[in-house]
C-alpha cells in the first residue's frame, strides 16, 4: 500500500506551497502565488496549492495519510531560544517572549494548518502531522533530492526559521545529522538582505538585483567587514547596524527597516536613485564579497572534513539562490560536486518537510530529476482561452512548435514559450519562458524595455544543449537548474553577448532530452538553423508579476507587453484580431 504524504510551507508569512509525495516520489508541487496571482502570497495558506496537488495525484482528501509542516516547536532547553534572548537584550519584550512563550508562532501555525485541512476535508483526526524544523526541512530538500549516495555535507543557508538561520549538517544512508546551527539574529542571508534594504531594494526580491549590480562595482573600494564578526567557527552580525528590531530600526515614513540610523551615519544616505553611482554600486560589490568569504570560511570549518572523501556538498535555503556564491563554493578544493536545490527558498521547504517525514519511516526518497511539477494545459484549453480573451488574438495550430519557435528566434524575434507542466520554483526552465536569440545583443534591451519594463542593465541567462556547454565552459559539472554561475570562454562571450554578465560569467541551464523533450527539440532546431543549440531564457512575466501559470495568465501578459509571438503548446498566438481569421466560428 502506498504512503501518501503532503508537505506544506508558508509558516513565515510568505511563499506558501504544497508538495505531494506518493511513497518516496514527489508527483506534484506548486507555490500558492502562482494560483492566486499574488506575489509571495503573503499571509496566505497554501489551500489552492493543496487542491492542485490532490487533483494532480488523482486523490481524494481522505487518502492523505500524513502531513509534514516545515516548522516545529523548539525546547526551552535548546540554546536557540537563549541565544535569541541574549542577543536581543535591547528589545526585552522579544527576549522574554522567546524564553516564556517561545513556541507561540508554532502553535498559531499548527492551528491554521488544521483549519485549512478541515476546510479541504482532509481528516485531521485520522492523519499524522509531522512538524519538521525549518532548517532541517531545507537541509532535507538538499540531501534527499541531490541523488548523492555517499556521505554528503549539507548546508541550509536561510534568512530565518523558528530561531535557527543556518544549519551545517551531514547526510548518510538516508539520515541527517546536525553539526552546528546559527541562531537569530545572526543570519548570513539576513546580513545580505539588510544591505539590500539599505540600497532600497525589497527583501525577498532585491537580493538577485544586488548580486547583479555587484558585478559592476569594485569590492575593495569600501570595507563592510564591520557589519559582522566571523572567527571561522562563529558568526555574529553587528546588531547596532543591521538585523535590527524595535527601537534600533531606521524608520522612514513610519516604516521600519532592517538597519539602523547608525548604518546610515556610517555609509551615507539610503539610495534614492541610480544604483550605479558611487558609493552604492561598490557597496553591492563589497557585500557580495563579504558574503562569499564568510560562507566559504564557515563551510570549510564545519564541512570540509565531512566531504573529504566524497567531495559532495548539497545546499538549500534562501541564501542558496546566490549563483555567484555557488560558483565560489564549487571552486573550493574539498568540493567536487555541488547540488543546489532549485526550489531553495521557503516554498521548497514543503518538499523537504515531506521528504524528511517519508525518510523517517524508512522509505527511500527518490532524487529530483526535474522540477516540472505544476499544472499543465492542453492545446484545446489554449485555443479556448484565445477565443474567450477580450483581445481576440490571432492563433493558428502548428505542425511543429519547436521548429517554428527556432525559425522566429533565428530571425531575431522574441518568443513567449508556454509548454507542459509549470516549473516549481522561481526559475523559468523552458516551460514558462520568454526566449531570445543570444547572438543578438539588442535582445537584452528589447526584453527589458518592451516586455519586462525594468532596468536596462538587467542580465539574462542561457539555456543550451550539453554540446554547447562543453565548449562554452569546458563544463563537466551538472547545470540543470540555473543555480550556479560559470566562467564563459572569451570566444563565447563575444559570440553570445546577450547572455554573459559583466564579469564574464553566466548562470547556465543545460537541457536534457529525457527531462524536457520539447525544449530540447527547440534547441536542436536552433542548432540546425544557427549552428548553436542555445537560447536566451527568462521568465514569462512582467515586473512585479508572478511567473505565468495558465494560458489565461499568458495571454494577459502577452497583451500587456510588446511581445510579438506566443507559442502555447502547439498554438502560435499573435496580436492580429481574431475577426480577420477564416474559420473563427
Amino acid at each position: 500500500m502506498s504512503l501518501i504524504t503532503l508537505g506544506i510551507s508558508g509558516e513565515l508569512g510568505h511563499d506558501p506551497a504544497a508538495a505531494l509525495f506518493i511513497d518516496g516520489e514527489v508527483v506534484a508541487a506548486v507555490e500558492e502565488e502562482r494560483l492566486v496571482r499574488r506575489r509571495h502570497a503573503k499571509g496566505m495558506m497554501p489551500i489552492e496549492s493543496v487542491r492542485y496537488c490532490l487533483r494532480a495525484g488523482g486523490l481524494r482528501p481522505r487518502q492523505i495519510e500524513q502531513v509534514a509542516i516545515s516548522y516545529a516547536p523548539i525546547s526551552i532547553f535548546s540554546p536557540a531560544r537563549w541565544h535569541y534572548a541574549k542577543r536581543l537584550w535591547y528589545a526585552p519584550d522579544r527576549g522574554v517572549d522567546a524564553l516564556f512563550n517561545g513556541n507561540r508562532r508554532y502553535r498559531r501555525w499548527l492551528k491554521r494548518v488544521k483549519q485549512m485541512l478541515n476546510e479541504l476535508a482532509i481528516p485531521v483526526n485520522k492523519i499524522k502531522i509531522h512538524p519538521v524544523e525549518h532548517q532541517m526541512a531545507h537541509a532535507a530538500s538538499a540531501y534527499y533530492f541531490s541523488g548523492f549516495k555517499k556521505k554528503t555535507a549539507l548546508l541550509s543557508l536561510d534568512l530565518r526559521g523558528e530561531y535557527a538561520t543556518t544549519l551545517f549538517a551531514w547526510g548518510e544512508e538516508g539520515r541527517i545529522h546536525k553539526i552546528k546551527e546559527l541562531y537569530e539574529p545572526d543570519s548570513l542571508p539576513g546580513m545580505y538582505a539588510s544591505l539590500c534594504d539599505y540600497l532600497n531594494y525589497d527583501m525577498l526580491d532585491g537580493e538577485p538585483r544586488v548580486m547583479g549590480v555587484a558585478t559592476h562595482g569594485d569590492p575593495d573600494k569600501y570595507d563592510l567587514s564591520f557589519l559582522s564578526d566571523c572567527s571561522g567557527e562563529n558568526f555574529r552580525v553587528n546588531t547596532r547596524m543591521i538585523r535590527t528590531v524595535g527601537v534600533r530600526r531606521y524608520k522612514y515614513r513610519s516604516v521600519g527597516h532592517a538597519f539602523s540610523q547608525e548604518l546610515v551615519d556610517e555609509l551615507g544616505p539610503r539610495r534614492r536613485n541610480d544604483i550605479f553611482k558611487d558609493p552604492y554600486v561598490h557597496y553591492a560589490a563589497a557585500m557580495q564579497q563579504l558574503y562569499e568569504k564568510t560562507v566559504m570560511q564557515l563551510a570549510t570549518h564545519y564541512l570540509s572534513g565531512i566531504a573529504k572523501e566524497s567531495g559532495q556538498l548539497a545546499l538549500a535555503g534562501t541564501g542558496a539562490f546566490n549563483v555567484k556564491l555557488n560558483k565560489k563554493l564549487l571552486g573550493l578544493p574539498w568540493v567536487r560536486e555541488l547540488s543546489v536545490q532549485p526550489i531553495a527558498g521557503d516554498a521548497g521547504a514543503a518538499l523537504g518537510a515531506a521528504a524528511y517525514a517519508v525518510a523517517r519511516q524508512k522509505k527511500p526518497v527518490k532524487p529530483l530529476n526535474h522540477n516540472y511539477l505544476g499544472p499543465s494545459y492542453s492545446s484545446e484549453h489554449c485555443i479556448d482561452a484565445c477565443k474567450e480573451h477580450r483581445e481576440r488574438p490571432h492563433f493558428e495550430v502548428l505542425d511543429n512548435a519547436p521548429d517554428k519557435a527556432a525559425e522566429l528566434l533565428a530571425q531575431g524575434h522574441l518568443v513567449g514559450w508556454f509548454q507542459g507542466r509549470a516549473e516549481f520554483g522561481p526559475r523559468a526552465l523552458g516551460n514558462r519562458s520568454i526566449l531570445g536569440n543570444p547572438r543578438v545583443s539588442e535582445s537584452v534591451g528589447e526584453i527589458n524595455e518592451k516586455v519586462k519594463f525594468r532596468e536596462k542593465w538587467r542580465a539574462f541567462s542561457p539555456s543550451m544543449l550539453e554540446s554547447v556547454a562543453c565548449e562554452m565552459f569546458n563544463l563537466s559539472h551538472p547545470a540543470d537548474y540555473m543555480t550556479i554561475a560559470f566562467d564563459v570562454h572569451q570566444k563565447w562571450r563575444e559570440k553570445f553577448p546577450a547572455v554573459v554578465y559583466k564579469d564574464g560569467t553566466t548562470r547556465a541551464h543545460v537541457v536534457k532530452e529525457k527531462t524536457n523533450p520539447q525544449f530540447h527539440a527547440l534547441l536542436q532546431a536552433m542548432e540546425e538553423r544557427t549552428g548553436d543549440g542555445i537560447v536566451l531564457n527568462t521568465s514569462l512575466n512582467r515586473p512585479g508579476e508572478v511567473l505565468i501559470c495558465t494560458p489565461e495568465d499568458a495571454l494577459n501578459m502577452f497583451h500587456g507587453s510588446d511581445l510579438e509571438y506566443l507559442i502555447m503548446e502547439n498554438i502560435l498566438v499573435t496580436k492580429k484580431s481574431g475577426d480577420e481569421i477564416k474559420g473563427w466560428d
